[in-house]
């Protein structure tokens, strides 16, 4: 069957991955409700395409934190790629360079920093969770600086992990054969089996529930990184993160993964939006699939977006090869949607290129007679 869209991705990594892997991977928090939401609300969101504008040229380029890409969709940090292929995120990592894109690694990866910095050249951030025990997160830290990582993405929605069910029926447990490859020289590289979910039991132990705003303070102490707040959903938290110095913020629910009843993050993009004022840039992950979500983030003032579940299922059906063929349809259809709305640059994309339907109605622009 030839592939024609990012979603179609997600039923052959279902086919091929054991249950547990694929739950770990698709399920959401409690009723999942969040999670239908995160992909429901841009269908809420319709554009107003500007019409006989000479769009024979697109430029699509921008520049995250100084460093130019080739389109404002990168992938976001997922868990445990070697679940999903043997390469994991050695496959990731070159697909997203030779697309000219960056790659989030996450904490909880099946190959080290050090493994990923070894594919070659590449932009590349790391996700970090902070552990009780600083010297690991001071170390983890250092290794990502050393081994060419330009920023870190500090996920702050997790001082406890969500009651994903289909864990704790799956008894989910990271593979025997694979560690989180991270931290495998400091005894904390494996998943013990639970009779809950291993990977709830895991951040029981080792990660740290009493992280603060002081705690990105510190960051900033022990690396010269800029450091992007993922987790943001609430203006409150916007300004707070400005305040203490995050170089750019990423507005998550986690995936839907976390508090169950949250909102989409297309929904709350705007409010963080607002409250950042231009002073650091905002991104956006959850639920982006298609070209048209990516155009619908940016009109309503997201720098980027990150992708998630679609580079896991992707690489569970292709390898590599997938994860190059899904970034490349979210790129044509990205091109495609600017092309058709009138848009030649990223600057162009602005708010009234689309209509949602929280906005108050709009006022009928009188014609001049």
């Amino acid at each position: 069957m030839e592939i024609t869209n990012v979603m179609e991705y997600e039923e052959i990594a279902r086919q091929k991955l054991p249950k547990m892997v694929f739950d770990y991977y698709a399920s959401g928090a409690e009723d999942q409700s969040t999670l239908k939401e995160n992909r429901n609300a841009f269908s809420r969101i319709l554009f107003r395409p500007r019409i006989l504008i000479d769009v024979s040229r697109i430029d699509m380029t921008t520049s995250v934190l100084g460093f130019k890409i080739s389109m404002p969709i990168m992938l976001a940090p997922t868990a445990m790629q070697k679940m999903a292929h043997p390469e994991g995120e050695y496959a990731t990592a070159r697909a997203a360079s030779a697309a000219n894109t960056i790659m989030t690694l996450s904490s909880w990866a099946t190959s080290s920093v050090e493994e990923v910095a070894s594919t070659g050249p590449g932009i590349r951030f790391f996700q970090l969770y902070v552990y009780r025990n600083r010297n690991v997160v001071a170390q983890l830290v250092r290794r990502a600086e050393r081994a060419g990582f330009k920023a870190i993405a500090l996920t702050v929605d997790t001082p406890r992990l969500g009651r994903r069910e289909a864990d704790i029926k799956n008894r989910f447990v990271l593979p025997p054969h694979l560690s989180l490859k991270n931290f495998e020289g400091l005894d904390l590289g494996k998943m013990d089996k639970s009779d809950d979910s291993g990977l709830a039991s895991y951040v029981a132990g080792q990660i740290d529930r009493t992280l603060s705003w002081k705690d990105v303070k510190w960051l900033q102490t022990i690396t010269s990184l800029p450091i992007l707040v993922k987790g943001v959903l609430t203006a409150e938290d916007a300004r707070l993160s400005v305040q203490n110095g995050a170089a750019g913020i990423i507005v998550s629910n986690h995936g839907a993964r976390q508090l169950d009843y949250v909102p989409a993050t297309i929904a709350a993009l705007e409010e963080v939006v607002k409250a950042a004022q231009g002073r650091i840039p905002v991104f956006l992950d959850g639920g982006v699939r298609r070209g048209t979500d990516v155009f619908k983030a940016l009109a309503l003032g997201a720098s980027g977006v990150f992708v998630g579940r679609p580079v896991l299922y992707s690489l569970a059906a292709e390898g590599e090869a997938g994860v190059r063929k899904m970034l490349g349809m979210l790129r044509e259809e990205f091109e495609l949607t600017m092309a058709l709305s009138g848009c030649r640059s990223l600057k162009e994309i602005t708010r009234d290129h689309v209509v949602a339907d929280w906005d108050h109605p709009r006022p009928v622009a009188s014609a001049r007679l």
